[in-house]
């Protein structure tokens, strides 16, 4: 049970864990090390409450295949198999797949395709919204027909503007949406905690953490509170756009792998920092 050890480097550390699929596992993993983890699942993600929009998308996709399809996100393209699936479009949908030619924001959606036999036509570098709109640039992209698989944290829609003012057909989707409404009190808790300096580091996988803490402290009064959490407390970031994301939320990430931007290197990094109590 968390706080149970009390033997380790990480003995007497209270940590905030704010991951979502890979929470326990991120959890335990400190723990090992002695730490007592306070477990905040800052990102609840569930299939779009709108699946008439998405199997109308996927038979469009099928039927009358695109020239490009863009895939933001690993999570998305498991979310449109899940879909296509449940609908009985799978196989459909993995033969069109091989026929058009897909554009990969990231390593993610690069993995679920391998996990379906399949490879990106093209990596956006940077793996960011920008780093698609860069590669894109390069092409002519008049005419051409381009799906676009969306994410939630897509609020602007950068990618969409640039592809229409180019003269591309966009047909989008959104597969999957942030439900986490539920949680906001354990988010409230956590930032009060931070603020009170009752935390010894926070630590941070993803971008749409940050953006969660940001909106519940603006939606309960507690942007001055969150700015006190961020700078009383030790912070941790997977990686360097996570990094950029507390930097914008007002913090800074003290500690960081310096590469192999996975969670085991996250973990040697947070022990090697704090084990020398310099932090």
């Amino acid at each position: 049970m968390p706080g149970e050890v009390t033997k380790g480097p990480l003995a007497g550390r209270r940590i905030v864990v704010g991951e979502t699929r890979e929470l326990e596992l991120l959890a335990q993993m400190l723990e090992r090390q002695g730490a007592e983890t306070i477990r905040c699942p800052l990102i609840s993600i569930h299939d779009s409450p709108d699946a008439t929009h998405v199997i109308d998308w996927l038979n469009r996709f099928i039927a009358t295949p695109p020239d490009d399809v863009v895939l933001m996100t690993g999570e998305g393209l498991g979310r449109l198999l899940g879909f296509a699936q449940r609908a009985g479009l799978e196989a459909d949908l993995i033969t069109t797949l091989k026929k058009v030619r897909k554009i990969v924001r990231g390593p993610k959606p690069v993995r679920r395709l391998r996990t379906l036999g399949l490879v990106a036509d093209i990596h956006a570098d940077p793996p960011t919204s920008a780093g698609v709109i860069a590669v894109l640039a390069r092409e002519k992209l008049g005419g051409r027909r381009i799906a676009v698989q969306r994410y939630p944290d897509d609020a602007h829609g950068e990618l969409l503007t640039f592809l229409s003012r180019e003269g591309a057909h966009v047909d989008p989707v959104l597969p999957y949406v942030y439900g986490s409404e539920a949680e906001d009190r354990q988010v409230v808790a956590v930032i009060d905690d931070m603020a009170a300096g009752r935390v010894d580091l926070a630590v941070f996988t993803s971008s749409p953490q940050l953006t969660r803490l940001r909106q519940v402290a603006a939606k309960t009064d507690r942007a001055l509170a969150l700015r006190e959490a961020l700078r009383r407390t030790t912070l941790a970031a997977v990686g360097p756009v996570v990094a950029r994301a507390i930097a914008d939320a007002g913090g800074r990430a003290a500690i960081a792998p310096s590469e192999n931007f996975h969670m085991k290197p996250l973990v040697s990094a947070i022990v090697a920092a704090l084990a020398k109590n310099s932090l």
